[in-house]
């Protein structure tokens, strides 16, 4: 509809009926005008546009339906009306506010777009397939697709925040989107976490997913990766053994690929390497007894000491469960001897006999 704004001229209570004799306004149905609020009726408020008795605008074109016209509008309040209805037998104008306004909301909703702006709506109806929003007095669409929560978890009368997907004022179509907002945000998010990162930093974040090779950590709109083998120095057959989803937890990051942007991320690094203290306590040759942490078909994995696992070759194994007429199992503790001992490369290897002398020339010949 095209709005013609007519714009009232300046008079007094004195001079009013003399000017209307002399001014041949022309306002017709569609116009956009300009008025003063001059009291009220049973039928809604009287505004003075100018013309040769004040106009009206009924109540249900000044409100929203439980609204009271009396709290919007005030005696003396400037504003714009659309005529609806040119003048009757007693020269009264029907106007409109409401369209006015919905008028210019579309206007607002138009500059929000281009601008790709964030919008607050309100839940109006959760109906099938999504729900129905109010936005500045305009009622829009947020299919499921586009929601960042399930329908049911979201209440009449709930605010959201939103981006325009569709506007189109003509075919009266408003289309919006909630999971576009969370979607931009992280990755806004995403880009100022990858320019700041760095390996060896100290971040905070919370697991917000669990594997079974790792966790997934949320650093602030970026998911870590915290793989299984770096969640303790001792060994950890699920995340969950240590880990919730909620955790909020500390890490550390020990590298970052910008071009497929992964993060990844420690939590053993946080604490003392044991095997720096274990190379103070542990020499080759020395009887230690340790506990079974796991079974392979090469061999079981022994923990010597706290965080430190050793292996007992599967030539060994099956010596001692021949002299012991017993099976290993995890769990069990059982006494061996160091058979070779490489701090730098975190490995000792096992044996069930103490080394001779015959033996550890051997070995340090191997």
């Amino acid at each position: 509809m095209e709005l013609i704004m007519v714009t009232k001229k300046e008079t007094s209570d004195l001079d009013f009926e003399a000017l209307l004799d002399k001014y041949d306004y022309k306002f017709q149905k569609g116009d956009l005008v300009k008025g003063v609020v001059c009291g009220f009726d049973g039928q809604g408020v009287m505004v003075d546009i100018g013309a040769k008795t004040f106009a009206v605008v009924p109540t249900y074109e000044a409100v929203d339906k439980g609204e009271n016209v009396e709290d919007k509008f005030k005696k003396g309040q400037e504003g714009e009306f659309l005529i609806i209805r040119e003048e009757d037998e007693d020269g009264k104008f029907l106007l409109s506010k409401k369209k006015v306004d919905y008028a210019y909301a579309w206007k607002e909703l138009e500059k929000a777009k281009a601008a790709d702006e964030t919008i607050l709506g309100t839940v109006v109806n959760v109906v099938k397939g999504g729900v129905l929003v109010d936005v500045s007095g305009v009622r829009g669409f947020i299919p499921s697709s586009q929601l960042r929560a399930r329908e049911s978890e979201i209440e009449v009368g709930s605010k959201l925040e939103l981006k325009i997907l569709t506007l189109d004022v003509q075919q009266n179509n408003f289309i919006l989107s909630n999971k576009k907002v969370y979607d931009d945000t992280v990755e806004e998010a995403r880009k100022n976490i990858f320019s700041q990162i760095e390996p060896g930093q100290v971040v905070k974040g919370e697991v917000v997913r669990i594997t079974d090779f790792g966790a997934f950590i949320d650093l602030g709109g970026l998911d870590g990766l915290l793989p299984l083998s770096q969640l303790s120095w001792r060994w950890i057959d699920h995340p969950t053994d240590i880990l919730n989803v909620g955790d909020k937890i500390d890490v550390e990051v020990i590298s970052v690929d910008h071009d497929k942007q992964r993060v990844s991320l420690s939590l053993k690094n946080l604490e003392p390497d044991p095997w720096i203290e274990a190379a103070d306590k542990i020499k080759e040759g020395d009887k230690v007894e340790g506990t079974v942490t796991r079974l392979k078909h090469f061999g079981a994995f022994i923990e010597v000491f706290p965080g430190v696992e050793a292996l007992l070759p599967h030539n060994e194994v099956v010596d001692y469960q021949n002299e012991g007429n017993d099976i290993i199992k995890v769990g069990d503790k059982i006494s061996t001897y160091i058979l070779k001992f490489n701090p730098s490369d975190k490995r000792i290897s096992l044996s069930v006999h103490p080394q001779n002398e015959e033996s550890k020339e051997a070995t340090t010949e191997e």
